[in-house]
């Protein structure tokens, strides 16, 4: 355990954070895994509505650090490709 007062609040925000993380990281995940279960079903509208809850929730993992941005943005990338695959046949 932390010794010294600074190291006992450093432990404190680092848990903080990981549990803030984890929840970021977790909500990106089911969004993305609901858009491809929504692409394998073959409908398009439903796919896009998932299409845009999941590119937001990519967005906001990137914007508090939880993934890089260039992550986030081939994600996204890959994600619409699909999603203009399916749209489009």
């Amino acid at each position: 355990m932390a010794n010294h007062k600074s190291a006992v609040k450093r432990h404190r925000q680092s848990e903080n954070r990981r549990i803030r993380n984890r929840d970021v990281r977790g909500r990106m995940r089911t969004s993305v895994k609901n858009f491809r279960l929504a692409l394998a079903s073959g409908d398009a509208g439903v796919a896009a509505q998932r299409f845009r809850d999941a590119e937001r929730e990519l967005r906001r993992a990137a914007s508090k650090g939880v993934i890089p941005k260039q992550r986030a943005s081939r994600h996204v990338s890959r994600l619409a490709r699909g999603l203009h695959a399916l749209q489009s046949s």
